[in-house]
C-alpha cells in the first residue's frame, strides 16, 4: 500500500540521520537503504534528497566529503555530533507521536 507523500513528509530528516547514523554513505546508497530497510515502503527520488541533505548541511546536523572508491568519485555525508543530538530529540519526538496516535487508533471511533 502506497504511504501518503503528506506522512512521509514530516520523519525524511530522521530517516536520513538515522541511517548516516550507522555509516557515512553516499546520496544513491542512501535512498537505496532507505528502501531496503522499509522493504520498498520508502521510496525517495534524488530531487527529494538532496535539497534535504544540504538544509541538513546548512544547520550542521551533516557534512558532505568527497571519497573515491573503485576510480569513482562520490560525495559522502556523515552525521556530526548537533546531528546525532537532533536524531535523539527527533526519536523521542516520534515516540511520543506515535503512542499518541496508536492510543487514538486502539479507542477507534464512531462508525469506523
Amino acid at each position: 500500500m502506497p504511504i501518503s507523500k503528506e506522512l512521509v513528509k514530516g520523519s525524511t530528516a530522521t530517516l536520513v540521520l538515522t541511517l548516516l547514523a550507522g555509516r557515512p554513505l553516499y546520496g544513491y546508497e542512501l535512498i537505496k537503504e532507505l528502501e531496503r530497510r522499509s522493504s520498498g515502503v520508502f521510496t525517495m527520488k534524488e530531487g527529494t534528497l538532496y535539497p534535504i541533505l544540504h538544509a541538513m548541511e546548512s544547520e550542521g546536523w551533516v557534512e558532505a566529503y568527497w571519497e573515491t572508491v573503485d576510480g569513482r568519485k562520490r560525495k559522502y555525508y556523515r552525521i556530526l555530533d548537533k546531528g546525532r543530538d537532533m536524531l535523539a530529540e527527533k526519536k523521542a519526538e516520534w515516540t511520543v507521536f506515535r503512542q499518541a496516535v496508536d492510543s487514538v487508533l486502539d479507542q477507534g471511533g464512531a462508525g469506523v
